[in-house]
């Protein structure tokens, strides 16, 4: 679909200039002078030569069909240049020409008429507002930046144009290698989906790296995504995370993004690595740039210095990645090759007067050990410290061996020969033990991520029908917020449990339905307009006699008449009391961008002041609901704290598939809360729950 767009064997420039002030100027120059060896077409009114090349009026004008066109003309010229191209046969165009919908909303009206024009011709359009597009492979350079990207097996689309610059520029000094590059603009057609799925089986990439403010299309994204990072690292950079990003995003390519929340949960189900800096997706890149992952995540450390190997020891348990001890034999083995004061456990301590010697012997048993997934060659440039031959050596056993070999040459005007072959070389160096911990645990995470398989959505039981049927009868009524009572109806048909309940009318009836449940009970005001019953004082739990239970009918209505009078009061519900288990929450509410998300924390303070909650995008598998069981801080006092017995952790995934499946089921739901689901050792309960619908 997009072979014309990164192997056009013509490009039409629309708008060149001789002007070297001109972007139409700079185009033509870069593919001209980068080596693009396809037919360049300038295309300017005057018709004369521009860079030595012939050109035409117009577009139309062209005696043979061309591929590509990229277009520098002022916006309000742009419909009309689209339609020329299609007269030339032009399939895909790079419109890197501004004042569209980041202008406002004159702007947004031309840009859709540049989407109408170019989907009636069947043209596909990457921008407007862009930088333009790289291909390396073939020297194709179609951008007005200033200089050419070094050739590599990276590629990078970035929705900021001036980031692309930089980055590029970034790339350009270090000398690191693209594949591709590409500059998104407005995302009027094209999007960083189309390219992740062109870059999944492109021969020529095998990291995806990208900077993005939003995404056109959830679902697609994820499905997309998912696809590919069981092939490939997807490295992503998401701003407009806050609320002063969000609208600095908007301004800037008109971007309405989702919440940051959801894009993290999207992220972790899609496998994308999520990238917290232009640093850090960088050293991300770095980081798979050796093209080898592990088999697990035990990491062997070799140092010649204690501190730096204690700090990355530390940075390893904090980041969950295991330090194993080497086999016994491989240990023995060590002893003979290495000085009696060298430690040999994890980590190797080479001790500070360590020769490339004493780094080969080690690096070779670490590598064979069977105890061992990866190595962190960690060097710091003492008086004794041959740094030269210890990077050659690094290079040596990691293009020799299929487990990843990280390296951390610390300093900087002794190693920097050193971090500079390292680096020609593809083995991933970083400045300090910490990175390389982190880069480490991304590479166990995306092999974990790999090797699992793909589970299928469970649906279990539920009464679609009857849930159906009760929904309908709520939208009809108008009605958008539910308390408990229909909520528990609707959830009772997709398999939550709740305890036995009935409503009572009076003080007398409250008594006797208190009664028929058996004391103790919870007693609460039934109303469709009071969703936080707590606040109008209509909630008495551990109501122990008939007595007791007229005195609280009485209590609740009267509260609830004081502080809500023009609220219809059905009576109050009467609830068996629920003893012991441990509160969590479970919560759904709706994204722009995703789609439902659904929500688990512990239930009170850790929700209301811990904010100990985790996150995923409906629809979910089982096993993503028991990673957002064991994801929250937490979740230590569910597995049962100080000798308390556990919560059943199942259970909860279970509920809170059931969760999914119901909102799914019902994109009318905009919110919906269960609080608390009161988990036992066997089984959960659900005491109260809401649910808000989108207004139609």
């Amino acid at each position: 679909m997009l072979s014309s767009l990164f192997h056009p064997r013509s490009i039409a420039v629309v708008g060149a200039s001789r002007d070297p002030r001109k972007v139409g100027h700079a185009i033509l120059n870069n593919l001209i002078r980068f080596g693009y060896a396809g037919r360049i077409l300038p295309v300017n009114p005057s018709g004369t030569e521009i860079l030595g090349l012939p050109s035409i009026p117009r577009l139309s004008d062209a005696d043979s069909d061309v591929d590509l066109a990229v277009i520098a003309v002022p916006a309000r010229a742009v419909p009309s240049a689209i339609a020329d191209c299609a007269a030339a046969g032009v399939t895909s165009a790079v419109v890197v020409s501004a004042g569209f919908k980041e202008t406002g909303a004159e702007g947004t009206l031309l840009e859709e008429e540049l989407k109408e024009t170019a989907q009636k011709h069947g043209i596909r359009i990457l921008g407007p507002n862009c930088l333009g597009v790289i291909n390396t492979a073939n020297d194709l350079n179609a951008t007005f930046a200033a200089g050419m990207l070094p050739k590599g097996r990276i590629a990078f689309f970035s929705q900021s144009g001036a980031l692309g610059i930089a980055i590029l520029d970034w790339a350009i000094g270090n000398n690191i290698g693209f594949s591709k590059f590409i500059s998104l603009g407005n995302k009027a057609d094209l999007s960083e989906i189309d390219f992740i799925e062109y870059f999944a089986d492109d021969p020529d990439t095998d990291i995806i790296l990208g900077y993005i403010e939003d995404v056109v299309d959830g679902r697609r994204f994820l499905e997309a995504a998912g696809r590919t990072t069981k092939k490939k690292p997807i490295v992503l950079l998401k701003s407009g995370g806050t609320a002063a990003g969000a609208r600095a995003a908007s301004s800037h390519t008109g971007a309405l993004a989702g919440s940051d929340t959801a894009f993290d949960a999207a992220f972790r189900q899609a496998g994308v690595i999520r990238a917290r800096g232009i640093e850090d997706l960088f050293d991300t890149a770095l980081t798979f740039s050796g093209g080898k992952l592990p088999a697990g995540d035990r990491l062997l450390i070799i140092t010649n210095a204690g501190g730096p190997g204690i700090l990355a020891a530390d940075a390893a348990e904090r980041a969950g990645v295991r330090l194993p001890q080497m086999a016994a034999e491989t240990i023995k083995a060590l002893t003979t090759k290495l000085p009696p004061n060298a430690s040999l456990y994890n980590p190797v301590d080479l001790i500070g007067d360590a020769t490339s010697e004493r780094y080969a012997a080690a690096l070779e048993a670490a590598v064979a050990d069977p105890n061992v997934d990866g190595v962190l060659v960690i060097l710091t440039p003492q008086a004794m410290t041959d740094v030269d031959a210890t990077a050659e050596l690094v290079i040596r056993t990691a293009k020799n061996s299929d487990k990843p070999v990280l390296a951390s040459f610390m300093g900087a005007q002794r190693v920097r020969g050193a971090v500079e072959r390292l680096k020609q070389e593809a083995v991933p160096n970083f400045p300090y033990p910490e990175t390389a911990i982190s880069a480490f645990r991304k590479l166990a995470d995306q092999s974990a991520w790999r090797s699992m398989k793909d589970e299928e959505l469970t649906v279990g039981w539920h009464n679609f029908d009857a849930a159906q049927e009760k929904v309908t009868s709520i939208l009809h009524s108008g009605a958008t917020q539910v308390g408990e009572d229909d909520a528990i109806a609707i959830l009772s048909y997709y398999g939550f449990r709740f305890p036995r309940r009935g409503l009572a009318l009076t003080s007398q009836e409250a008594a006797v339905v208190s009664a028929s449940i058996g004391f103790p009970v919870v007693m609460k005001i039934s109303s469709p307009d009071i969703l936080h019953k707590t606040d109008v004082g209509g909630v008495k739990l551990n109501v122990g006699t008939p007595k007791e239970a007229e005195d609280a009918f009485l209590e609740i209505t009267t509260n609830a008449r004081r502080f809500m009078p023009q609220a219809f009061l059905k009576g109050v519900l009467i609830s068996e009391m629920v003893r012991g288990g441990k509160e969590v929450i479970l919560g759904v509410t709706h994204d722009r961008t995703f789609g439902h998300m659904i929500m688990f924390g512990l239930g009170g303070i850790y929700v209301e002041v811990l904010k100990d909650v985790s996150f995923r995008i409906a629809p979910l598998t089982r096993r993503d609901a028991l990673a957002m069981v064991q994801e929250i801080r937490t979740v230590g006092l569910l597995r049962g704290a100080r000798g308390e017995r556990p919560a059943d952790l199942e259970a909860i995934a279970e509920n809170i598939v059931r969760l999914s499946v119901l909102v799914t089921d019902f994109p009318e739901i905009q919110e919906l809360d269960i609080n608390p689901l009161v988990v036992m050792e066997k089984g959960a309960v659900a005491l109260d729950a809401r649910i808000i619908f989108k207004q139609l």
